[in-house]
């Protein structure tokens, strides 16, 4: 049986600050980020199978990546963990989801955060190929399998 990619997309709102950064994105400040999550695998051909012809059910995909991904994120504002403790403990005072992260938020490091966070959830025979993170109209990150060798 061939093997078949899937892909489903997503957006969502987020506001970030890059710790240390020289330039602009030091201050906080927001995208609408777009999300593409590819996997592959082959279609069930199982006649008796309830998802006969499906590599995966978008929907099942979808869930996946609603409560690793979007639910968490949109909406939020992250930050570094090393921020100043000061500074997160006020936001958190002011702001209902502030969300603290042990890395960088930069587009590359959440690609690589969103893949470990999915691959872990999909069914037997199904593999995580490329996540992709648009952060503006012309700015993406993208975590693809191949590449990590």
């Amino acid at each position: 049986m061939a093997k078949i990619r899937i892909t489903k997309e997503f957006k969502f709102e987020m506001a970030h600050a890059l710790l240390g950064y020289d330039g602009p994105c030091r201050n906080v400040h927001g995208h609408s980020y777009e999300l593409e999550i590819t996997a592959i695998g082959e279609p069930i051909t199982d006649k008796k199978h309830v998802k006969l012809g499906m590599v995966m059910d978008f929907g099942d995909l979808k869930r996946v990546v609603m409560r690793k991904i979007i639910n968490v994120f949109d909406h939020a504002l992250v930050l570094n963990n090393e921020m100043s403790t000061e500074i997160t403990n006020q936001l958190r005072q002011n702001f209902d989801k502030v969300i603290l992260l042990n890395y960088q938020p930069t587009s590359e490091l959440m690609v690589i955060d969103f893949a470990e966070k999915i691959a872990s959830e999909l069914p037997d025979g199904v593999k995580l190929i490329r996540v992709m993170l648009r952060e503006t109209a012309t700015s993406f990150a993208e975590w693809i399998a191949a590449d990590q060798i």
